[in-house]
Formats: structure tokens, C-alpha cells, sequence
């Protein structure tokens, strides 16, 4: 139920929603739902992840660069490197961290 209810919630968010999925002794599972024009500022994960688009079309945007992600595209995010996503649709993506 988790994607729905990140789905429900968007209908009243001027942000992106997140959720856990799963999290476990040394990984974590999340889910973000974006409105078409939301973002996630500049900010750094303090774990290896991998982003991988569910639905939509996002940019994700690292080192002064953008790469343009569609539905089951996917990009690894180093540790402790800024970057920040944004929704060029409606757009639900996964993160895996640990």
C-alpha cells in the first residue's frame, strides 16, 4: 500500500513524498512520489544508492551534470556526493541504500 498512499498524499503536497519500503540491519528501502515540476534540492546520501524510476521522467542532476531518467531507468549514487532530483512528469522512483 505504500505507493498508494504516497499517491494520496501528493494530491495535497507542495514536496516530494517519501516513504520507507523495507529496511533492514544494513539496507534501506525507499520510496519517493513526485508531482510534474517537484524537487529535491542539492542534498547527499550517506550511503551507496541506487535510484531506479518506477514511473515518470525525472533529471537527476550530480557533478554539474543531467541525465535524464525514464520508467526502469536507473543511475548509482556515490556516498557523501550532492546531487538532487527533479520531476519533469508525475514520477515515483525507489531508492537502495546500503
Amino acid at each position: 500500500m505504500t505507493v498508494k498512499e504516497i499517491k494520496k498524499q501528493l494530491e495535497s503536497s507542495k514536496n516530494p513524498v517519501a516513504k520507507a519500503f523495507h529496511i533492514g540491519d544494513h539496507f534501506k528501502v525507499l520510496l519517493f512520489g513526485f508531482k510534474k515540476g517537484m524537487k529535491l534540492e542539492d542534498h547527499k546520501a550517506h550511503h551507496p544508492t541506487k535510484l531506479l524510476v518506477i514511473e515518470g521522467d525525472v533529471i537527476y542532476h550530480q557533478n554539474k551534470k543531467d541525465i535524464r531518467l525514464k520508467q526502469h531507468d536507473e543511475v548509482d549514487i556515490p556516498a557523501e556526493v550532492a546531487h538532487s532530483v527533479g520531476a519533469l512528469e508525475d514520477s515515483m522512483i525507489l531508492l537502495t541504500q546500503g
